[in-house]
């Protein structure tokens, strides 16, 4: 089973920026960390994406989650979940890539 995604969970942009996330709830943790769900907020800084000017991805939305874990009525995310990278005008730039997790809870 995938490894879950906690607020301690290393995710980028392909363009090496970086993905801070902001759960909404706080509830359920694994590892000392929040859970993430798809409806948290999720937002990259640092992000270099500039083919002629700059365009940087700014937001994350996320397209497959956990199929049967949920956490305060929403499935969770996991280290098998597809995140869009968005720039400011929600054009898709990209895949998350999920780099590290913790290693103590996984699910479906």
């Amino acid at each position: 089973m995938p490894l879950l995604l906690t607020q301690s969970s290393t995710m980028m942009c392909l363009h090496g920026g970086f993905v801070t996330a902001i759960p909404g709830s706080t509830r359920a943790s694994a590892g000392g960390a929040p859970l993430l769900r798809a409806s948290d907020t999720f937002i990259i800084t640092g992000c270099t994406f500039a083919p002629v000017v700059p365009h940087p991805c700014v937001t994350v939305q996320w397209v497959v989650t956990a199929q049967r874990a949920r956490h305060s009525g929403d499935f969770v995310l996991t280290e098998a979940s597809v995140g869009l990278c968005l720039a400011g005008d929600q054009a898709p730039q990209g895949v998350v890539l999920i780099e590290a997790t913790q290693a103590r809870g996984s699910g479906l």
